[in-house]
């Protein structure tokens, strides 16, 4: 696999901080959510709930994790779509994009 990025190296770096910024909140959250769904207190029925936010939780952090990864391997900020180039403007306003604007449209049509 060829190593192509076309983020510069600032760039990279200020979307791996707003990366490991959200990898600090979900993880945080995923450990508030498991020492609650543990308490006793918390009734049966709220559980349910609680084990959902889990699910959710950890399916967000598998996808920061793999963000990151992207970015050490210089592969990050590629659409999934098409394979071309994600701007940076939107890349920074929305880390975990996958898609360009053109087929992130597409992708919402369907």
């Amino acid at each position: 696999m060829s190593v192509d990025t076309h983020l510069s190296s600032v760039q990279l770096d200020t979307v791996r901080e707003e990366l490991e910024g959200q990898l600090f909140r979900w993880t945080r959250q995923l450990a508030d959510l498991e020492t609650a769904v543990n308490d006793d207190a918390v009734e049966v029925s709220t559980k349910s709930g609680i084990l959902a936010d889990i699910v959710s939780a950890e399916r967000n952090l598998a996808v920061v994790r793999q963000a990151l990864q992207d970015v050490t391997d210089l592969t990050y900020g590629r659409c999934d779509g098409c394979g071309l180039a994600i701007p940076f403007e939107r890349l920074k306003a929305r880390p975990l994009a996958r898609f360009c604007m053109l087929c992130q449209r597409r992708h919402e049509t369907r």
